[in-house]
């Protein structure tokens, strides 16, 4: 007679289906029984419900496990330097469209020049997905500071002045940084200043906010390896009163230098400006024009023998 139940077996059937197994077979030696009996428990046992010691992780456990993993703990996807400069009538941004996975050149046309609205323009080196969270926050604010002015046909003095925008991520950086979770860029912030009627000022704005909320502003700015090699340069050739096409033209030429010499930046580049008048502009990404004929580049270092390199 077979042992099969439709419903969780109780100790009293189970002791009974023993006792017909034991009947009906030989009784050679007490091994079969005890295997029977073994394999007959284990088989109520996952009848009635059992579960096994390798349950899968509840939703609220595999939760914690991929929130505790959502701090950037270094930059992965990185852009170099960004050059600013006050001009006559604006200011001048400009960068590269290298993002960079380590030491391998990855991706060639990410756009790191953004414009947040009519008067504000954001550029930033660092890591790029953390670029991009900004630019969902400061876009957000953007279109809240829209919704809720007096006028939606007014909608050149409605948003945050570049002053605004540089304190807010100045506290949004302090913020992250104390949290131990970074926001790991360094963020320069042109655009104009505004009058206490809400009008855009006359006076031009740059200022820059690093990883960990450190902010200043001044006339020419730069960030990565622009510090070291594009800011000494700019000092030099910078006046207040430079044309827009001074302004550029030195923005080029400082990026083409740091192509030449940093192993993280591209001669393919944007330019960005903030006018009063005209708003934000951001052009297209275009390739400078190099030239590797330098004798400093062909000539051996150290009298070593080599083919020009260091």
């Amino acid at each position: 007679g077979g042992c099969l139940f439709k419903e969780s077996p109780t100790t009293t059937t189970i002791t009974n289906c023993i006792n017909i197994i034991e009947e009906t077979t030989p009784r050679i030696s007490t091994i079969p029984s005890l295997i029977y009996t073994l394999l007959l428990t284990m088989s109520l046992s996952l009848q009635a419900g059992g579960t096994s010691s390798r349950a899968l992780p509840s939703a609220a456990t595999r939760a914690d496990a991929l929130s505790a993993n959502q701090a950037t703990t270094r930059p992965i996807t990185t852009g170099t330097s960004v050059l600013g400069i006050k001009y006559r009538g604006g200011v001048m941004l400009a960068a590269d469209t290298l993002c960079s996975y380590g030491s391998l050149a990855k991706y060639k046309n990410a756009r790191r020049l953004l414009g947040i609205n009519s008067r504000t323009l954001v550029g930033a080196s660092g890591e790029y997905s953390d670029l991009q969270s900004i630019s969902d926050l400061l876009k957000a604010n953007a279109l809240e500071d829209r919704c809720t002015s007096d006028s939606l046909y007014e909608e050149d003095d409605n948003g945050e002045c570049a002053k605004e925008t540089w304190s807010y991520l100045r506290a949004v950086m302090y913020q992250r940084r104390n949290k131990m979770n970074p926001l790991w860029n360094d963020v320069v912030v042109a655009g104009f200043k505004q009058n206490e009627d809400g009008t855009t000022s006359d006076e031009p704005f740059l200022g820059v906010v690093d990883k960990i909320g450190t902010a200043y502003d001044d006339d020419i700015l730069a960030t990565g390896f622009g510090n070291y090699i594009a800011l000494p340069l700019m000092r030099e050739k910078y006046r207040p009163d430079m044309e827009e096409g001074e302004a550029r033209a030195l923005l080029e030429d400082c990026l083409r230098i740091l192509f030449y010499r940093d192993c993280r930046a591209l001669n393919r580049v944007q330019i960005a400006k903030v006018m009063k008048e005209g708003g934000v502009l951001v052009s297209d990404p275009y390739e400078l024009d190099t030239y590797w004929d330098f004798e400093g580049f062909k000539q051996s270092k150290a009298g070593l023998g080599t083919d020009g390199g260091w």
